[in-house]
């Protein structure tokens, strides 16, 4: 036996306007059902996977303990340049002179998640990945 992972879950203060912006991020569209001012709202992948978002009350207060890390299409830098402009923000900028590490981002609600490098740069050097402390 084993568990399938189904979904991601965000608690945030805006389900809907959390979800807009990472649709952006991962550039699938949310649910059809998905309005503003609902408490939840979310974004189906094509590999299966869900991104959930709940309104909650409670503000977040401390670094997240799990995160996302994605890996672009493009190279690295381009995507770093592009989540900076759907309204990212750069917490730690772990990028190496040669070429590896990642970047910390924020959401507009404080979660942290990381850029990698793309499959075609991690091919061309050592596979680094973002670990504890990201």
């Amino acid at each position: 036996m084993r568990s399938t992972l189904f979904n991601v879950a965000f608690d945030c203060a805006d389900a809907y306007e959390l979800a807009r912006f990472w649709s952006k991020v991962v550039g699938h569209p949310l649910n059809d059902d998905d309005f503003p001012g609902e408490s939840t709202a979310a974004i189906a992948l094509p590999t299966g996977l869900h991104l959930y978002f709940a309104t909650v009350s409670e503000p977040k207060t401390q670094k997240n303990r799990v995160h996302l890390c994605l890996q672009p299409d493009s190279t690295r830098d381009e995507e770093v340049q592009r989540l900076l402009a759907v309204g990212a923000s750069v917490a730690s900028d772990r990028r190496n002179p040669d070429g590896t590490g990642w970047v910390v981002f924020t959401d507009p609600e404080g979660n942290e998640f990381c850029v990698l490098r793309s499959a075609a740069e991690r091919a061309a050097g050592e596979a680094v990945t973002c670990g504890s402390g990201s």
